[in-house]
């Protein structure tokens, strides 16, 4: 394998020779047989498997349960690197939980023209019923995960962030948990931190997050939509990882002024629900009047300081797309420093001129619903057919305020493997980070996905994408 000339690889410099922070690996990876490391992937499945970590697909005739393809060759970031991007990162994070804070109460922002009011006003995701109303401590992102994407050694760019419910991280988890039984003495050649210890952090952040009401230990609960949802597994595995129940809509009531779950010595009160539950379905008596999903009267209980929802009720407006092409200014604006990270620059459909400029470039542009994700509702123009191109052109002249555009990124390649051997595939990186009135703690990793098809950009599991274990070097 040799470094692809037009893309940034991690592994390989552009002469061939390997980049220092996979030194230690490819000298063991040259020790190896290739048929025993396909062994070893095989095995790897059938780990997975057993363990049960799968997905659904939704579209389908019926939700078809898969495994996400996993790769057994590590991605390797240095510590150097890891220490400029947990700088941009926690930078990235205060601003957006700084935005939300003013969004539902002075709104200074919007009175600076920094944002645009109607972009707000006109927005689902910006929720009126939080309007005055203060999270405990203040927080109203416990849980962030950002997407980011590399295109050169000290060029990192935030694809989107991950402010309502991010998912992926019991991937993290287990993909770290396979390589460690499959490859102990890696570990002990290459000192890698460890992500292991996400759950106890989890369940700690969760519980400095207590509400008013809270008169002692504090009792935490994971909210799920139950066992149909694309992410139940990883609902069940976060419950049990931080040893709290996994609850569903039906197991809560409201008792005495406060959200009590069913047990076998009758309702307990709950403290904090880390909930996995969309905005519309948390409340039928303030949302969505039809739905099963969630708890009548959880925002009234809420409201008067009676629960803790993780995250708050109407984070989605932080992490709209529209919404980030202002992150910049947003960053600024609350923190007085420059980003650290940069965006994807972003053409906002909404506007006439940039439009036009989306229609004329259609087959060079990736082209993103407002509110989409997992990959679902995109359009990227390199991969796209003359007819799925014309298609999407339909949709785009029909609801262009539904749209933003971005230009294809030369997104950084990492090894995966292959029968023959080593071959680049590109790669994104979801960070997962935990905020606590008095800490952002950032897990030394994430989520590394992988576009297992050669050439492909698109990296989602829903999409075909794999995972790999991503190691921040001790150094």
């Amino acid at each position: 394998m040799t470094g692809t000339p037009s893309f940034f690889d991690e592994m390989f410099a552009g002469d061939g020779t390997v980049r220092s922070p996979y030194q230690s690996y490819d000298a063991w990876f040259t020790d190896e047989d290739i048929k025993e490391l396909r062994k070893k992937s095989i095995e790897a499945e059938r780990f997975f498997r057993r363990t049960g970590i799968t997905f659904n697909v939704y579209g389908q005739a019926e939700a078809d349960e898969r495994l996400i393809p996993f790769d057994i060759v590590p991605r390797i970031i240095s510590g150097r690197e890891w220490a400029k991007l947990t700088k941009g990162i926690e930078q990235r994070v205060r601003a957006l939980n700084a935005f939300l804070y003013d969004l539902y109460h002075r709104q200074e922002i919007l009175r600076a023209g920094r944002v645009p009011t109607e972009l707000i006003a006109r927005n689902e995701a910006f929720l009126p019923k939080m309007i005055g109303v203060a999270p405990p401590g203040n927080v109203y992102t416990h849980i962030v995960g950002i997407d980011l994407v590399r295109t050169g050694e000290d060029d990192f760019f935030v694809l989107e962030d991950n402010a309502r419910t991010p998912s992926g991280v019991s991937y993290m988890l287990e993909n770290r948990e396979t390589m460690l039984q499959m490859f102990p003495e890696l570990f002990s050649r290459i000192k890698v931190q460890e992500v292991q210890d996400y759950p106890r952090a989890l369940r700690r952040s969760l519980g400095a997050c207590a509400p008013p009401a809270c008169d002692g230990s504090v009792t935490v609960a994971v909210l799920t939509p139950g066992i149909h949802n694309s992410a139940y597994f990883e609902h069940a595995f976060l419950a049990d990882q931080m040893g709290v129940e996994l609850v569903e809509g039906s197991d809560l009531r409201v008792v005495n002024g406060r959200i009590a779950m069913r047990t076998t010595q009758g309702y307990r009160p709950i403290d904090v629900i880390y909930r996995r539950v969309d905005d519309a379905f948390l409340d039928p008596m303030n949302f969505n009047p039809e739905s099963l999903l969630g708890v009548p009267g959880i925002m009234d209980v809420y409201r008067a300081g009676g629960i803790t929802i993780a995250n708050a009720p109407g984070t989605g407006i932080a992490d709209d797309k529209a919404i980030y092409s202002y992150m910049p200014d947003i960053v600024e604006f609350y923190t007085g420093e420059k980003a650290i990270l940069k965006n994807v620059p972003t053409w906002r459909c909404s506007d006439e001129d940039s439009l036009r400029y989306v229609l004329d470039n259609l087959e060079d542009l990736v082209v993103k619903e407002v509110h989409g994700s997992g990959g679902y509702g995109m359009l990227v123009g390199p991969a796209a057919s003359k007819k799925e191109i014309a298609e999407f052109r339909a949709k785009l002249e029909a609801r262009p305020g539904n749209y933003i555009a971005q230009p294809t990124l030369a997104l950084s390649t990492v090894p995966i493997l292959t029968k023959a051997g080593l071959a680049p595939r590109h790669v994104d990186l979801r960070p997962f980070v935990l905020v606590s009135p008095n800490d952002i703690k950032i897990t030394p990793g994430g989520l590394s996905r992988v576009a297992l098809k050669k050439g492909s950009l698109v990296v989602n599991s829903s999409q075909g994408g794999g995972t790999k274990d991503t190691w921040v070097l001790e150094e």
